[in-house]
């Protein structure tokens, strides 16, 4: 890495979306100064709520690496999000010489399910079924979008004919037909310190999604006469407790989740990432994704979660844990081992 002084790193900075807020106001509360770089629509945001000490404007969320050259002279450190991951081209992160909390090199296992699969099953975890064509479909399988795009698109299938039907429309796109786990989802959110190398559960959530966790208020009846079709956009999160006997399991997968990652990178996992589960009602987890950086359903923690106040006694959001890890890793003169 070059282009920057790790004694003068000052600056926290974020692409203007998804989970800026909580970022901007952890960076805040432990010290830093704040940028966020975001589109004149969604700057307004920022500037209403005050967590921004300086906006660099652009045209689009694809432009955030026409800025780098003043991102570079602010020293600042960018925390990626899912829109950062969605907009930004990997090979333009992969050269750049901005500071980048995390590993970015792990984010092509994000990106690529095929790729995010081999890393979740050598960690030994459980996994649904994954068919490879839709002609082997025997069950109800979801069909999953690649990208960081929350769900939109997602759609179920049973049997390879509702597939060619439903599919029709779409744009060619990479997927996935992944088999439909019935359960509760739970959206486990940790954080891995690299400088205590101590995993941490920081909160959990629930996905809303429209409109399948609104159509139980539609008669089956209905459903079928207007031929309604399920939709797992993303619309917003609501906040979930596990039951303590779980605990252990949650911790036992994300532990595995980090030494696995170790195989793929030297640098491994490390800072906020989700594992995105069903749970049985055999109370076992099914894992269906990774997402190698903060989530959106730890927004609802700013002030902590119950997790995070019996650890920390005072309001700990992902966010503020992000910018602590980088202030202690600068009071150390350990700045690099939480770049990457």
């Amino acid at each position: 890495m070059t282009g920057f002084s790790t004694s003068t790193a000052r600056v926290i900075a974020t692409m203007g979306s998804h989970s800026a807020l909580q970022i901007l106001d952890g960076a805040k509360r432990e010290g830093f100064k704040t940028l966020v770089v975001a589109t004149e629509s969604a700057a307004g945001v920022y500037r209403h709520f005050g967590v921004a000490d300086s906006i660099i404007i652009v045209k689009s969320n694809g432009d955030f690496f026409s800025v780098e050259n003043e991102l570079v002279r602010k020293n600042a450190i960018i925390i990626p999000h899912a829109s950062f991951v969605a907009y930004v081209n990997s090979e333009e992160l992969e050269g750049s010489p901005i500071m980048y909390f995390g590993n970015r090199r792990i984010l092509a296992f994000e990106r690529d399910r095929s790729l995010q699969r081999k890393w979740l099953a050598d960690a030994g975890l459980r996994l649904p079924r994954i068919f490879k064509t839709p002609d082997d479909i025997d069950r109800p399988v979801i069909v999953k979008f690649y990208g960081a795009a929350g769900g939109k698109g997602y759609f179920l299938a049973k049997s390879p004919e509702e597939f060619y039907e439903k599919i029709r429309g779409y744009s060619h796109r990479s997927l996935t037909i992944q088999e439909y786990i019935i359960g509760v989802p739970v959206y486990i959110h940790y954080f891995y310190s690299p400088l205590t190398k101590e995993l941490e559960i920081m909160s959990l959530d629930r996905r809303y999604e429209s409109n399948v966790d609104s159509i139980g208020r539609i008669a089956a009846k209905d459903q079928i006469d207007i031929n309604l079709n399920t939709s797992y956009n993303i619309t917003g999160n609501t906040p979930l407790v596990l039951r303590e006997s779980l605990l252990p399991r949650v911790f036992e997968m994300g532990e595995a989740v980090i030494d696995a990652a170790k195989r793929l990178s030297p640098k491994g996992i490390f800072g906020p990432f989700c594992l995105e589960t069903v749970v049985t009602p055999e109370l076992e987890f099914y894992v269906f994704e990774i997402s190698a950086r903060i989530v959106a359903g730890t927004n609802l923690y700013i002030n902590g979660s119950p997790y995070t106040d019996i650890r920390y006694g005072m309001p700990m959001s992902t966010g503020r844990r992000i910018a602590l890890e980088i202030k202690r890793a600068i009071e150390q003169g350990r700045l690099d081992e939480v770049l990457g």
